[in-house]
């Protein structure tokens, strides 16, 4: 699953993307970031990790570190 089908979104989404540009980045859709973590890869985050996130990059570079 990508970061742009949890969104259901047709932006056109990179690396370099800002979190707070992206319409459809919420809380729920950090909350359903941080399941599909745990799902598909196995990876128990919490919302407070991401907290300095600013781009999909940093998502990206915190989830999988």
């Amino acid at each position: 699953l990508q970061l742009k089908d949890l969104l259901d979104t047709n932006a056109e989404l990179t690396p370099q993307t800002r979190l707070d540009d992206i319409e459809e980045w919420d809380s729920l859709a950090a909350v359903d970031f941080l399941a599909m973590l745990d799902v598909e890869y196995g990876k128990n985050l919490h919302k407070v990790d991401f907290d300095v996130a600013v781009t999909i990059q940093d998502l990206y570079d915190i989830a999988f570190k």
